[in-house]
């Protein structure tokens, strides 16, 4: 009896251990990024469009992310308006290996590190959406403050293709910022 235990909890751990990892290898395989990302073209003020809900925004408007090339790694200092302050956070970004730079590692606070995947960028680098492979968190960025009705629809549905939950997009307020 003893033995029949033993070999039906293997094998329940065995098929648990293959299903999730089938499930999560499938979710991060199927969020594709862009060919490639010139990160000197990409360094520069950003400014959020729109995004996914997330705790570390809550509250925040006049979104804007700065992105400079330093020596080996790129300087990342985000920054908002929150109860009518602005606060800044500066982190480090590294390119992933072999991913043409259109995937990032971030890091705001060690050890912990994100996923910082760019899945649209128009030929120009005027138009960035950001994603990761969980889709739990999305960007979506330009380097104006605000763009078109028709321009936003576009990226949206680009993301909505990528699997993301569009319908939780917080706009970005950014008429009243400096």
């Amino acid at each position: 009896m003893m033995r029949v235990f033993f070999t039906l909890l293997i094998l329940l751990i065995v098929v648990i251990s293959v299903s999730g990892y089938y499930f999560s290898r499938k979710k991060f395989s199927l969020l594709n990024t862009v060919h490639h990302v010139d990160l000197k073209k990409y360094a520069g003020i950003w400014y959020e469009i729109a995004r996914l809900p997330n705790s570390f925004e809550k509250k925040c408007q006049c979104v804007e992310a700065n992105y400079t090339i330093e020596n080996g790694y790129i300087g990342v200092t985000n920054t908002c308006l929150k109860n009518k302050k602005y606060q800044s956070v500066q982190g480090k970004a590294w390119p992933v290996k072999d991913s043409n730079q259109s995937k990032l590692k971030v890091q705001f606070f060690w050890p912990f590190k994100g996923n910082y995947w760019i899945i649209y960028l128009d030929e120009y680098y005027q138009y960035a959406i950001v994603g990761e492979p969980r889709r739990k968190y999305l960007w979506i960025l330009a380097r104006q403050r605000t763009i078109s009705e028709d321009k936003l629809k576009k990226l949206i549905s680009i993301a909505k293709q990528a699997n993301f939950d569009v319908k939780k997009l917080i706009k970005t307020e950014q008429s009243s910022c400096q």
